[in-house]
């Protein structure tokens, strides 16, 4: 019977169906990352490992588990928490979870403009403290979003979702800046094609859609956000190294830009010092795909990528290694 170890609770949907498979299940009872020992332990002998983003996988794991090993499905999108080269020697299949939480991310970068430029968690609190005594015409003046400007940096399904969404429902211009020009929705969603940048010093709202990689680290850093208005607001979703978030922290408190809204952090579960201080910033710990429907489709698919495998077929989302 194979074996299938799971890192951590995930929603039952994905457990029951390599349950239903005939695969001996054992998922983590730990509350938390799984310290480094125990997860060394607990691989050995498994055929199959379903990781989260918060899980190292190398070439320490891929032995500890033995060459019965064939797939780490990581339940995510981003794969920058697996070492690939690793993957290739020991011939492990890696799988991700690519499209089924595009929604759910989109809808949630959209929920970081509007509670940003509505002034939403400072009223919410100011409501709760008691201090609201009355309508008055200058409380938390915020910012509308028709008939501004969003800046995309990167254009993959996500950030294609929330062009979609904002250029249909908010009329807004939409730039964006990808290592790929995408002429095809360029003209279905009016997009404009800019530098980097070129796009930080026209954009009102910037919002953040690259995959982690040696490249992107820290491809927001202090002489971008100098670039941006000090009207505009950042947004990132994706990953945290990706904004120098000290920088960050220091362009919040200067004015350089107005507001930042993130659900992702430089040195995760830490915040930069200082940021949660912050009065013009909206922070999220690391749930745009937190949606029961978002979650649950994730763990059926990583499921459904171990099964395959595992039957000798081929993997539904594999990474290309």
């Amino acid at each position: 019977m194979s074996k299938v170890f799971v890192t951590r609770q995930i929603p039952e949907a994905g457990i029951k169906l390599l349950q239903e498979a005939g695969f001996e299940v054992e998922v983590s009872d730990f509350d938390g990352v799984l310290p480094r020992p125990q997860l060394l332990e607990k691989v050995k002998g498994v055929d199959a490992i379903l990781s989260l983003l918060t899980d190292k996988m190398n070439a320490d794991v891929m032995d500890a588990a033995g060459p019965q090993l064939k797939i780490i499905a990581n339940y995510a999108v981003g794969i920058d928490n697996i070492d690939l080269k690793d993957a290739a020697a020991h011939n492990v299949i890696i799988t991700n979870t690519p499209e089924v939480l595009t929604e759910s991310v989109a809808e949630h970068a959209i929920a970081l403009m509007f509670a940003l430029a509505h002034r939403v968690v400072e009223s919410d609190q100011f409501m709760r403290d008691g201090k609201y005594i009355g309508w008055a015409p200058m409380l938390f003046l915020g910012n509308d979003l028709v008939g501004k400007t969003l800046g995309l940096v990167g254009l993959g399904r996500i950030g294609a979702a929330v062009a979609k969404r904002m250029h249909d429902g908010f009329e807004m211009k939409i730039t964006y800046y990808d290592a790929k020009r995408n002429e095809e929705l360029e003209k279905k969603y009016h997009l404009e094609y800019k530098d980097l940048d070129s796009l930080l010093k026209e954009a009102d709202f910037v919002s953040i859609h690259v995959p982690m990689t040696p490249e992107t680290k820290h491809l927001i850093n202090a002489e971008r956000l100098k670039m941006m208005k000090k009207t505009a607001y950042l947004i990132n979703t994706s990953r945290g190294p990706v904004v120098d978030e000290v920088a960050l922290v220091e362009a919040l408190k200067s004015g350089e830009i107005k507001g930042a809204g993130l659900d992702v952090y430089e040195q995760e579960p830490k915040a930069a010092p200082g940021l949660v201080d912050l009065p013009n910033t909206v922070l999220t710990p690391h749930t745009a795909s937190a949606t029961e429907e978002t979650r649950g489709a994730m763990s059926e698919l990583a499921a459904k990528n171990i099964i395959a495998v595992l039957s000798g077929k081929e993997a539904l989302t594999p990474v290309k290694i």
